[in-house]
């Protein structure tokens, strides 16, 4: 958040504030996605836009892979399962939200953010 206080083309920013109506894969109900930021700038060429964005660690922006010899059934595996879907589901639901409005919509990992573990 200290990166947008700093940066100069940042007019201004929100954090979980904006909620966007999901259905999860899980239940089939309806939930409420809080995006982590929404963030209204002006780019490179000086036109303003507004880019909604998530964080996530890389490793859930991908689907899970079954390792060999891994039990499918496992406490871990399914639990990867249902982060996927339910990530996938409320990314898919900010995309058509950004679509309907202009905005562009962005996954940040700890790549993009230049952490290293």
């Amino acid at each position: 958040m200290d990166r947008f206080d700093k940066d100069s083309n940042v007019i201004w920013w929100q954090s979980e504030e904006l909620a966007i109506p999901y259905r999860s894969p899980v239940d089939g109900r309806v939930h409420r996605y809080f995006p982590d930021f929404l963030v209204y700038l002006r780019d490179g060429s000086g036109k303003s836009k507004t880019v909604l964005i998530e964080v996530k660690p890389a490793k859930q922006t991908q689907p899970p892979t079954l390792k060999e010899g891994q039990n499918p059934r496992s406490r871990r595996y399914v639990s990867e399962v249902f982060t996927w879907g339910v990530n996938s589901s409320k990314w898919k639901a900010a995309r058509e939200y950004c679509l309907d409005r202009g905005y562009e919509f962005m996954i940040m990992t700890e790549k993009e953010l230049g952490l290293t573990f």
